[in-house]
């Protein structure tokens, strides 16, 4: 039962989606304007060798935090402005709801992601040593980001100031997987075994189970405020 709701909800926000690229557009545009700078400021040639994997690291996960923040603070704003929430509440359980629209942020980031880090690797020449390593960091990150906000993206969805709401409120609960995220990417970037970076694995893993399993337990009270 809950399963089949979350797949209509995650269904009907795709075809919304589709319909209106609003988030996905937001998303686009914001992370190739920073990819944009960061090339023409800072660029391959003009950081120290040994200072590459570090600074790499953090402007990846920059661009990456950054434009999830500037689209998936939408997940509930939609339903809110267009009055559809109360249907919602009504003809799908909360956890259904939140499960649609976490799986509908994943697909959203899991497409930037697609398009942005091959193109910032090969825009900063940045090299992998552990691509296995690499991969699980983007994908327990994103897991990470995509949770986080919908969650926010619930609890502002009826706030007058929205964005400086979400910004205010994800910062801080994002800050230690986002530190992990670096520590880990700039790991895979230098050493060629996984082991070396399965401490940030860890940490992301665990900071993404905590984040859904509060997320189901909280958004209950949260959705039929």
């Amino acid at each position: 039962m809950i399963l089949r709701a979350a797949a209509a909800v995650f269904v009907k926000d795709l075809r919304t989606e589709w319909r209106t690229r609003v988030a996905l557009n937001a998303l686009l545009l914001f992370a190739f304007s920073v990819l944009i700078l960061v090339g023409y400021a800072v660029g391959p040639t003009r950081l120290a060798l040994e200072d590459r994997p570090i600074v790499n690291s953090v402007l990846l996960w920059i661009v990456l935090f950054f434009s999830a923040m500037t689209g998936l603070s939408r997940a509930f704003v939609n339903e809110e402005e267009t009055g559809t929430a109360s249907a919602l509440r009504l003809s799908a359980p909360p956890a259904a709801v939140f499960l649609g629209k976490l799986l509908g942020n994943l697909a959203l980031l899991g497409i930037v992601m697609a398009l942005v880090v091959p193109l910032f690797l090969a825009l900063m020449s940045f090299g992998i040593a552990a691509p296995g390593l690499f991969l699980a960091i983007l994908v327990f990150g994103a897991i990470g980001l995509a949770s986080a906000s919908t969650f926010i993206a619930a609890i502002v969805a009826k706030t007058a100031a929205k964005g400086a709401l979400f910004a205010v409120l994800a910062t801080p609960l994002l800050l230690p997987p986002l530190v992990a995220a670096v520590t880990g990417t700039r790991v895979a970037a230098t050493e060629p075994e996984l082991a070396a970076g399965l401490d940030a694995v860890r940490l992301l893993f665990a900071f993404d189970g905590i984040m859904i399993t509060a997320s189901f337990l909280l958004f209950d009270a949260v959705w039929r405020e």
